[in-house]
């Protein structure tokens, strides 16, 4: 009984750590997501919300695309530290960007010529910073995942709940600063200051859990001695890292057969074309379209605010639900079902346009709230049941394949979202 009752613990400690690494990973870039109103008083003809996310996505779509060919020979290790490292010292250049952008009190620290903006010169110098952080999402994110993956499904569920939760979190840190700074221009500033600020604490606080106190865990190592067991060599910087250069019997054997990136693809095709449709459609609508195409109403400012919180709401709420084995197991009893669902979330497109045109606040309120509660369940289901029935070197790559195909139907939905400007003057 006893043992049963530490391994209980170890495990509920274990899904605590992944929560927060998840929480500490996509804080930053939903820090960037949330205080779009800023980049919007700033550069009001440069579209910022849809170009920061397009960046941001093809950067980080190529250095997975990378990493993901080759996941079998680099460090996960490695590959994490370095996504969240780079993370941070880049919030920080954010902060000396910000500073500079607006003005103070009486000194204009930007050319006049701009009117009180941004500029095309300081534009580009916040765009070189988002790819640098899409860059370094894309290195990071599917070595995470993909050391999830071979895994209790609890811990990629964990995290991806905690992905979410930065979401959330961001957006009632938004609603505080912008109630107290207000909308005038030195408040902006100050707000984005506070939250870049806060974003890098975070970011530091993820390096240090996952550095130092997540490889430690005793269920993590475990799972972790299993791999390397079963020939995976991405484990093996953790390991040391954990203090167990001990437990490994000198040089490997050859490790057992797997199978490649690619023919694992082909084994899980449907898991990865549901991932890629789940997140175009979301992306073809969040955020741009609710910054941009929703109209004018009661609320003023607030109203996109409010909206991309109660899209994060529902998006959190959504990747619980997989662990209603019940709910989730009648609704989507199968893989065809799973795609099936996934694709008849292309109706949100005409649903939104339609109520952006004709509804009111209310109905746009419930159409947000189901599409990020649908986007989240679906797609933490696919990423729990797709790395069942395989080795842990292949569960470690198809992790990586999953995050791909995430990113990739990210990267077409912020493309998408440019198709609402038809007839707006482009």
């Amino acid at each position: 009984m006893a043992i049963m009752t530490q391994k209980k613990d170890d495990h509920f400690k274990g899904l605590v750590v992944t929560w927060l690494l998840g929480l500490t990973f996509l804080f930053p870039w939903n820090s960037i997501l949330t205080i779009g109103d800023y980049y919007y008083a700033l550069f009001p003809d440069y579209h910022p919300s849809r170009v920061f996310t397009l960046l941001y996505q093809l950067l980080s779509l190529i250095a997975t695309l990378i990493f993901t060919w080759y996941e079998a020979n680099v460090s996960t290790r490695l590959r994490v530290l370095f996504g969240y490292g780079p993370y941070a010292i880049l919030l920080l250049l954010f902060i000396i960007v910000s500073t500079a952008l607006l003005p103070r009190h009486s000194h204009k620290l930007i050319d006049v010529s701009t009117s009180g903006h941004g500029g095309i010169g300081p534009y580009v110098g916040v765009c070189v910073l988002v790819a640098g952080i899409g860059i370094a999402d894309g290195v990071a994110q599917g070595a995470i995942v993909g050391d999830l993956s071979f895994m209790d499904p609890t811990y990629i569920q964990a995290y991806s709940a905690g992905l979410a939760m930065s979401g959330l979190v961001t957006s009632g840190m938004r609603f505080i600063t912008k109630a107290a700074f207000r909308d005038s221009q030195s408040g902006l500033r100050k707000g984005a200051l506070t939250f870049f600020a806060i974003a890098t604490f975070v970011e530091v606080a993820g390096f240090v859990l996952y550095a130092f106190v997540f490889p430690k865990l005793n269920t993590i190592k475990g799972y972790r001695i299993s791999a390397k067991n079963q020939g995976a060599r991405t484990v093996k910087d953790d390991l040391d890292a954990a203090g167990l250069e001990a437990d490994r019997d000198g040089e490997p054997g050859k490790p057992p057969t797997r199978l490649t990136v690619r023919q694992l693809g082909v084994r899980i095709w449907d898991y990865l074309i549901g991932q890629i449709i789940l997140y175009m459609v979301s992306l073809s609508i969040f955020p741009g379209f609710l910054y941009e195409d929703t109209g004018t109403h009661d609320l003023g400012s607030w109203y996109a605010l409010v909206l991309v919180a109660i899209y994060n709401g529902g998006d959190f709420a959504g990747r619980y639900v997989p662990l209603w084995r019940g709910l989730s197991d009648r609704v989507v009893p199968s893989r065809v079902a799973l795609l099936t669902l996934s694709a008849a979330r292309v109706a949100f497109v005409p649903f939104f346009y339609v109520t952006a045109k004709r509804g009111d606040a209310g109905w746009m309120m419930a159409l947000c709230a189901l599409l990020g509660l649908t986007g989240g369940w679906l797609s933490v289901l696919g990423f729990m049941r797709a790395p069942r029935g395989f080795s842990g070197p292949e569960q470690n790559a198809i992790g990586n394949l999953m995050i791909l195909a995430l990113i990739f139907g990210l990267t077409l939905g912020v493309l998408s979202g440019w198709l609402w400007l038809i007839g707006k003057g482009w």
